[in-house]
């Protein structure tokens, strides 16, 4: 998590590489407690706008998030944190995230849509916010 702006709004980091293994028995125990965790952190510290950094590089396809739990994620966050979203970045997205990005666009409101943004490299992110807030992995560094 950083800051940005003079109202120092906040910047969430999602790095997907930290994400469960899909194999694991508790697999979905996990994830949903995963998300509900995130969801109760994102309403005590956004008041204002806010960002979300996805860091999708150096995840294994099987510690991507599928698409039904993004689906619930989604449905689940209140009006207000989707209002107060101004951008969603995905840093090295994968074709997998592009192509689900892609089908499910039509499912999914333009307003959210039009947040979405795509990063190809860490440079590239360092040019459309302060770094110097945001925590990068050392892998995804690589």
């Amino acid at each position: 998590t950083g800051y940005y702006g003079d109202g120092l709004n906040a910047i969430i980091v999602f790095a997907a590489c930290f994400l469960p293994d899909s194999s694991r028995t508790d697999y979905n125990y996990v994830m949903e407690n995963l998300f509900l965790y995130v969801i109760s952190t994102l309403e005590l510290m956004v008041a204002e706008d806010y960002m979300i950094v996805y860091l999708n590089g150096a995840t294994p396809r099987r510690r991507m998030p599928g698409l039904g739990w993004m689906k619930k994620c989604y449905q689940m966050i209140d009006r207000r944190l989707r209002k107060n979203l101004k951008s969603f970045i995905i840093v090295h997205p994968s074709w997998f995230i592009r192509t689900i990005l892609a089908v499910t666009r039509p499912f999914i409101s333009s307003k959210f849509s039009s947040k979405i943004q795509y990063v190809n490299t860490l440079a590239e992110l360092r040019e459309m916010i302060p770094m110097e807030y945001v925590d990068i992995p050392e892998s995804i560094v690589k």
